[in-house]
């Protein structure tokens, strides 16, 4: 009884250890993780937002170099009747309305094809489909356009097959320059969201698939009521980072078509490149259409959202 008693009286006396780390070492650990930190913050800060707000002042000024006047919304107001811009805008918001649903459905279904674990060879496909992700812009676009062109490899085919009677004007009339563009991008950039769901397919559980195949569901049912819901975040992060990829497409339109014939092609981040470059350089117009692009992908992002549901 007494060794009892001794135990319950330590055991009153007992202190809870305490869980608050010593005030210097709180400091400390925040300290370090501040400067961490700090140092992603400094280079967003200097290569993003900086470039950002100086592009910002430049859309009110007009010239080039130390030439530069305040013209206040002048360069707003021109954009708003600028034919070239109007052609340059459609062309753009045409490339996104067609391109990026084309590319993202075919991810989908590439992934769930790829996802087979009976399926021999994934490996290979897999890389196969990923390669175009990693070439050279400049170089596939020329290639592309070798292809694309009248007497091309495309219009040899096609002519083989008794597809078509006459050769197509891919680069030269303006309906086909835009199909030649879609096909171009589409080809590049399906394979890299096709990563982003393959990683996200396999985390997946095996069973909710088998207990979909029980109850009788056929795979296309397995793919609109449980593949398509599941991947619902990642389609969301694909399409919106696809989006922002298209509104700032330059390099294929550049490289195959030069943004003709006439402006049929041309897009608005080419737009921005000929006033800066080719056209005589004016700087603070550029920097008004640049930010003509920044306020669709705002727009667009916002409206994915929308459209996926506040939850996502």
């Amino acid at each position: 009884m007494e060794i009892t008693k001794t135990n319950t009286k330590n055991k009153e006396y007992q202190k809870p250890p305490s869980k608050k780390l010593p005030s210097k070492l709180m400091l400390k650990s925040k300290l370090t993780g501040w400067l961490f930190i700090s140092i992603s913050v400094l280079l967003i800060s200097v290569f993003y937002f900086y470039p950002m707000g100086q592009a910002l002042i430049l859309s009110f000024q007009s010239g080039i170099g130390n030439n530069l006047e305040f013209v206040g919304f002048d360069n707003y107001l021109r954009l708003l009747n600028d034919p070239t811009f109007k052609a340059a805008l459609t062309n753009t918001v045409i490339f996104l309305l067609f391109q990026v649903p084309i590319m993202i459905l075919l991810a989908l279904i590439i992934s769930v094809l790829l996802n087979d674990q009976k399926l021999m060879a994934r490996g290979w496909f897999r890389t196969a489909i990923f390669l175009p992700c990693v070439t050279s812009l400049v170089a596939y676009s020329v290639i592309f356009k070798y292809l694309f062109s009248t007497d091309g490899f495309i219009n040899l085919m096609l002519s083989n097959l008794s597809i078509i009677s006459q050769p197509i004007n891919w680069l030269t009339d303006p309906f086909w320059a835009k199909v030649t563009i879609i096909i171009a991008i589409t080809w590049r950039w399906t394979g890299y969201n096709m990563i982003f769901y393959l990683s996200a397919l396999q985390n997946i559980d095996k069973s909710i698939y088998e207990a979909a195949k029980i109850d009788g569901a056929s795979a296309l049912q397995q793919f609109f009521k449980i593949t398509i819901p599941m991947l619902k975040p990642i389609i969301l992060f694909t399409s919106i980072i696809s989006t922002i990829g298209t509104l700032q497409l330059f390099d294929e339109v550049m490289n195959i078509t030069g943004g003709g014939p006439g402006n049929s092609t041309v897009t608005i981040s080419q737009y921005i490149y000929n006033l800066s470059f080719k056209y005589t350089p004016d700087f603070g117009y550029a920097a008004t259409v640049s930010y003509a692009i920044v306020i669709l992908i705002v727009f667009f992002s916002i409206l994915q959202f929308r459209v996926a549901g506040d939850k996502t």
